[in-house]
Order: structure tokens, then sequence, then C-alpha cells
């Protein structure tokens, strides 16, 4: 019979961020972790023999009878949503930082944060000239940057925000702090835009390859499914970038309000982050190959589709391929439910 947790065992002292539990059972594999499946369950995957046993949370909870308000059905509840962050944990590890501190587990390099100081230093200078644009580019950018009457115009810009702040055109470092500290917080949305762009590449590729397969009637299907089901991820990207270019583009309105800010730049960081974390496995096998017809890119086509297709197919779509007893493979592939990204 499974061994219920006594409602007055010693609490988890999860206040430091660490994994920790009080049942035996999770100390009784020396090789558990924690990972999510492919439809974006939480499980504890261990090795039994020669073989691994996969286990939902929700079904350890039960086992072990872990009440909802225990100690050690909280830290699976931690798991999870830190899951969302890393592809997998252990016990004796930290959590992500997104679910302690919300800071980011993970960091942009010098060059982001150099394109995210400009972003918005060139803002506050297009705030200056009446003339205010969005950079979407950072190409572009760059070129605005080192065009020397605008090197002019940025310490005048300092100036007449720090006067607009209410804080004297004296105290213009004020200023320069304050982009700082949200360009540290861009840095990581301009680190994500340039993996997008990545995931752009693979769109590009598909497409191609749609093309290229047109004529197959045992593929088109797959390849137009593809396609579509590409462009509709491309779509989600870009709507989350697109916001928060037109949040850097008021920039005054920015400045005045720098912690609701840096709460608004986390979130979406943080869900782009989640989204982009299952394309990592994609971007180096499709960048590796070349848009031609062959057996190894009709599994490649085949393998986007079972990513893509829980996440972002409708549910009528769903019902037809059901119904039609969608092959991939060969193998007929079940269908685990809607993704949550």
């Amino acid at each position: 019979m499974a061994e219920a947790v006594s409602s007055n065992a010693k609490t988890n002292d999860s206040d430091d961020g660490v994994i920790r539990f009080e049942h035996k059972f999770f100390g009784s594999f020396d090789d558990l972790y924690f990972r999510l499946t492919d439809t974006g369950e939480a499980v504890a995957v261990l090795k039994l023999a020669a073989n691994e046993a996969i286990l939902g949370f929700d079904g350890i909870k039960r086992e072990f009878m872990l009440k909802p308000d225990s100690a050690d059905a909280k830290m699976l509840d931690k798991v999870a949503e830190g899951l969302q962050f890393v592809r997998g944990l252990r016990p004796g590890e930290s959590l992500p930082k997104e679910v302690t501190t919300r800071e980011a587990s993970w960091d942009p390099t010098e060059r982001h944060r150099r394109i995210a100081r400009q972003r918005l230093t060139m803002q506050l200078v297009t705030w200056l000239t009446g003339n205010e644009h969005i950079f979407t580019s950072s190409e572009e950018l760059m070129q605005v940057a080192d065009d020397p009457q605008v090197k002019k115009n940025i310490n005048l810009a300092f100036a007449e925000a720090a006067e607009e702040l209410g804080l004297g055109r004296e105290r213009r470092e004020e200023v320069v702090q304050y982009i700082e500290t949200l360009a540290k917080e861009l840095a990581y949305i301009e680190c994500e835009r340039d993996f997008f762009a990545e995931i752009c590449k693979i769109d590009e590729k598909v497409q191609t390859l749609r093309r290229i397969y047109s004529a197959d009637r045992s593929m088109i299907d797959t390849t137009d499914q593809v396609a579509r089901l590409s462009q509709r991820a491309l779509k989600v990207f870009r709507d989350y970038f697109e916001q928060v270019d037109a949040q850097t583009g008021e920039i005054l309105s920015m400045l005045k309000n720098i912690d609701n800010q840096i709460d608004y730049i986390r979130s979406v960081r943080d869900e782009v982050h989640r989204r982009q974390l299952p394309w990592e496995d994609f971007v180096p096998i499709w960048k590796s190959l070349y848009a031609v017809r062959s057996d190894e890119n009709t599994n490649r086509i085949r393998d986007l589709y079972q990513f893509l297709a829980p996440r972002f197919m409708q549910v009528n779509e769903w019902v037809l391929v059901t119904k039609r007893g969608f092959e991939t493979g060969g193998k007929k592939k079940p269908i685990g439910g809607t993704m949550r990204w």
C-alpha cells in the first residue's frame, strides 16, 4: 500500500529554491529526474532495470496520497512550473529563477545588451526630434546610432527627458541609469529575437520543400499542413515582439513606470522563452538541411509535423486528421491533446 505523508510532518524549506522532498520515494532512485512529455505533461522519469518508468505528477500525488497543501505536492507544482523554462530538473537542484525570483535562468550576450541599450537610446532621440520611430532591425539601429548628428542629440535627449520626468536637466545621469535598467531586461528580448530568426529560417526551408513535394501525392498533405502550421507558429512570436516594440516606442511612458515595464518585459520574456525552448531540438537539425527531395527530409518534415500539430492545429482540423487515420512514417500517431505553447 502506498505510504501516506503525515500531515504534521516537517515542511520542506523551499525558500532557498532547492528541489527537495520528504517522501522516501523521491530518494529511492539515484537517477530520478523530471521533464515534460511531448504533450506538455510534467513527469518523473526513473530507471527500473533496463527500462524507463514515466510517472505523471498527478499520478504520484494520488499514489502517495499527497494532499494539495503538503510540502511535496507544492514542490511538485513548482517543479512543473520550472519545467516550462528548462529541459529537465533533478532533486537537489535549484528551481529556475523564473519561478523563485522572476529573474531569468539564462543570460543574454553583451551584444544583445548593447542592442537593447541602443534601441532605447534611439527611441529617446527620436522622441526629442518629434519623429518617434520604432526600430525593429538591429542593422538599421546600428547605422542610425553611428550617425554624427544623432550622437550629438543623445546628451540633449537625456537632459530633456530628465526635465520631462520632473528631475531637472542637471539630473540627466538618472535617466541614463533608467535606460540601463530597462536595457538589462530588454536584452533578453533581443536574444529571443535572434533565435526567432533561426526559426524563420526553418520556415523558409519548409516552404521550399512544400513546393518540391507539391506533385508527391504521398507527401502533399503533410507538407501543406506543416507549411501552414509553421506560419501560425511564426505569427505567435511576431505578435509578442510587436507588442514589446510598441511598448518601447512609448519611451517616456516606460521611463515613468519602470517597475511596471520590467514586470511586463519579464512576462513576455518568459512566455517567448517557454515557447522557444522546444525549438532548440529542431534549429540545429534544420540548419544543416538542404531543401531537396530525400528520405531524410521526408522524415524531418514528419517530425516537424508531430511537433507543430498539437500546438497549432485547430480542434476541427484535429478531428479531420483522426477520422482519416492520419499516418506518419507508417505508424499511427496517438493524439495527446492541445499543448500550452
